[in-house]
């Protein structure tokens, strides 16, 4: 189970540099990306908050890095493309985010552990859902087919994964932050403490296992 993130584009960003990626891929998050592959990371999430300003937010400034990063510093909530990526190696079963779904509603998956919802909403195109049945989750690749293939795990290997979600995403954010102050050095602070809110973890980077 891996956090990743949906990107975009990467050709013709030259505001920092960006690794080369296929438009609408999916990036792992972890602490051990490269930096230019923070830099894509750090680029997809500002993209995705890239809306003009409404709702009495300030005006976008005219030079192009803060234009750029304007949603992403002003706008509540954050949108993160991408989820949780959920692969069973022995069955060959992979589950996708689908379309809409964000890596910032990714604690979500504890509210089906803990049977406070009957199914998680993993975005659509396909239909994944996640689904409490006794001690085992079942992870359902597309809930609109009566053939769907699923991922079916016990629910402690399922806290165990979220658990490694977490500490994955707080590597990422630290990786981020260090990276802002080279890259961003002006607006280093506020882009990590936007970066944490976009990704649900705490700021200070302090692990907190739900």
């Amino acid at each position: 189970m891996q956090p990743v993130l949906e990107v975009y584009r990467s050709e013709g960003f030259t505001l920092w540099p960006v690794a080369r990626t296929e438009p609408f891929s999916y990036l792992p998050l972890s602490g051990t990306l490269l930096p230019i592959e923070v830099g894509t990371a750090v680029m997809g999430i500002a993209e995705a908050n890239d809306i003009d300003p409404e709702d009495g937010r300030p005006r976008r400034p005219a030079d192009p890095l803060g234009a750029f990063l304007h949603g992403l510093l002003t706008m509540e909530p954050l949108f993160a493309p991408g989820g949780l990526r959920v692969v069973d190696t022995a069955a060959g079963t992979t589950l996708l985010p689908g379309c809409c779904s964000g890596i910032e509603d990714w604690r979500e998956w504890w509210s089906v552990l803990d049977g406070h919802a009957p199914s998680g909403f993993l975005g659509h195109e396909p239909n994944s859902r996640a689904e409490l049945h006794g001690d085992t989750v079942r992870m359902i690749v597309d809930a609109e087919r009566d053939d769907s293939p699923m991922i079916v795990l016990p629910t402690a290997d399922l806290r165990r994964l979220l658990a490694g979600v977490e500490r994955d995403l707080i590597a990422f954010h630290r990786l981020a932050a260090s990276w802002a102050e080279r890259y961003v050095p002006d607006r280093a602070a506020p882009l990590a403490a936007a970066l944490a809110r976009a990704l649900d973890v705490p700021p200070e980077g302090s692990q907190r296992v739900s």
